[in-house]
């Protein structure tokens, strides 16, 4: 962990040193821009028309009931804006996999090409007209690396997203909510077996703009995970918090940091306080864009 926490240092530090050479955010466009700001959610602006990005984003995932679990993906991206209020991004991920030692799931060290994914949005209310902004979107995605086990197989699920936000002190303070729905089938490889999943939650976050192009905050998440893409089963519950930062590097270039611990959870049937068999205890994301 103290090299994670080395890297993030650096990140910060350069976010620091290049954002005095930024325009201020306001005088660009008049207030936030929530499309990218946010780390684990996502805001309601999904730029204008004729926008072009490249987006790197890296999770890390570290943690499990026994043993050692670290899980890395990483996802590159395109971002287009064809007409107002839509946004299409289309993503090729990879995925790195150490797992010793993890109750229930075989050891593996592994680095491997993931999957696509195409992420969806449509803006329905803009707040700078409405009391409040709202967008809807679905993320489509097929891998043929588990997420969590690392075994080989098949997996396609969607990712459906109703989000809100609203500037609490104009230009200051912006806080945003999301609505989560994530069916997935998996079917694996070795086994034949398949498998059905799907979770619901929430997630609430804060920023505050403490320079000009420097927003810092936090974010809370809680899931409740389900066997079968209809909510059956009840399988296990998690809440996540932890620390969001935001720096705007230049005019077309920017830097999301964000980590999230396990407060609380419960896996069904036990009387754990954290569930680590269906969720992580430490969750990090870094994500890099820049327009074009």
């Amino acid at each position: 962990m103290q090299g994670r926490g080395f890297g993030f240092g650096i990140l910060i530090a350069c976010g620091v040193a290049l954002a005095p050479a930024c325009a201020p955010a306001d005088e660009r466009d008049g207030g936030f821009d929530t499309e990218h700001i946010f780390g684990f959610l996502i805001g309601t602006d999904v730029g204008n028309v004729g926008e072009r990005e490249f987006q790197s984003q890296t999770t890390g995932r570290f943690g499990k009931s026994g043993g050692t679990y670290r899980a890395v993906g990483q996802e590159m991206e395109i971002e287009l804006v064809p007409l107002p209020n839509f946004r299409i991004e289309a993503g090729a991920s990879t995925a790195a996999h150490d797992i010793r030692g993890v109750p229930d799931i075989d050891d593996r060290r592994q680095l491997n090409f993931q999957g696509f994914s195409l992420d969806l949005r449509y803006r329905l209310l803009n707040r700078e007209t409405a009391p409040f902004g709202m967008t809807i979107a679905a993320e489509f995605h097929g891998d043929r690396i588990d997420e969590t086990t690392a075994a080989k197989g098949r997996s396609y699920g969607t990712d459906f997203t109703l989000a809100f936000d609203r500037e609490l002190v104009p230009n200051y303070v912006i806080s945003a909510l999301n609505l989560f729905y994530q069916p997935e089938w998996s079917r694996f490889e070795v086994t034949g077996l398949s498998e059905k999943s799907s979770s619901v939650g929430a997630g609430f976050a804060g920023l505050v703009r403490v320079r000009p192009d420097i927003l810092l905050g936090g974010e809370v998440r809680y899931f409740r995970q389900y066997e079968g893409i209809g909510l059956g089963e009840f399988a296990g519950q998690a809440l996540f918090v932890g620390p969001t930062a935001y720096f705007q590097l230049s005019e077309r270039s920017r830097l999301t940091l964000s980590w999230s611990m396990q407060a609380w959870g419960r896996p069904a049937g036990s009387g754990a306080n954290l569930d680590l068999v269906n969720f992580e205890r430490h969750q990090a994301r870094v994500v890099f864009g820049v327009n074009f």
